[in-house]
């Protein structure tokens, strides 16, 4: 509670700021407290949006149960949150819950993989091996419904963004832009270096939840043949 500070964001919305960087620690505080406010809501509350190291708040301010004189609708809300975070450090600890995405790397569906793997003084099967021997964390959705900003690549495979950025890249495709990596849940355009792709669909309408992945979950790539891509491809329509 101590590093949290909690300030209006318009006027029908608050942010709870946990701290300022990429961090797990973080993270596990802005998951805590959407738990804990999810679980609990109060007369207002609309949603909770969970960020890198923030929490949005919005709330509405007609259905707000506060008397005459009580404050403003923020300070309301801000101290119905307070309240309701007094517990965060009881709810930071969660269960990993850890989802497998297949990966075809390299070739068609990772046009910047030999890129990739020539920057940083490796061989493309390097690449491979190290981005996909390891956990990340979903930090947060963004940029597009469903897109995972994920935390936790190692430096050794890091790449800037393209110059140029590509006017579309397919659906599931797999990119690196600076120690970040993350997966394009639709034919969008974007400036990341693509080094693979999930037949894994990211974004499906049609379902409930409408997103394959949440913010708190942590993902590991899974290297497949184009075989199994094509499968796998097939068996999703």
């Amino acid at each position: 509670m101590g590093n949290m500070v909690i300030e209006p964001l318009g006027e029908t919305a608050l942010l709870i700021q946990f701290g300022e960087k990429i961090d797990e620690g973080v993270n596990r505080q802005v998951q805590a407290a959407v738990s804990l406010l999810e679980a609990s809501p109060f007369p207002g509350f609309v949603e909770c949006i969970p960020s890198f190291a923030a929490v949005a708040v919005y709330y509405d301010p007609f259905r707000l149960d506060r008397s005459p004189g009580e404050g403003t609708a923020f300070e309301h809300v801000r101290s119905l949150v307070q309240n309701r975070l007094k517990q965060i450090g009881v709810h930071a600890e969660r269960k990993r819950d850890v989802i497998d995405i297949p990966v075809c790397y390299g070739g068609e569906h990772g046009p910047d993989l030999a890129y990739v793997a020539e920057l940083n003084g490796l061989d493309e099967a390097e690449v491979v091996s190290i981005h996909s021997g390891r956990d990340y964390l979903v930090y947060a959705l963004g940029f597009a419904p469903g897109f995972p900003y994920l935390g936790g690549m190692p430096a050794s495979i890091s790449a800037p963004r393209k110059g140029t950025p590509r006017l579309s890249i397919p659906a599931g495709s797999v990119g690196i832009a600076g120690t970040q990596t993350g997966i394009y849940p639709l034919d969008t355009p974007g400036g990341w270096q693509i080094i693979g792709r999930t037949p894994l669909a990211l974004f499906r309408p049609g379902q409930d939840p409408p997103v394959l992945l949440n913010s708190g979950q942590y993902i590991r790539f899974r290297p497949i043949g184009v075989s199994e891509y094509d499968r796998l491809a097939g068996e999703r329509g």
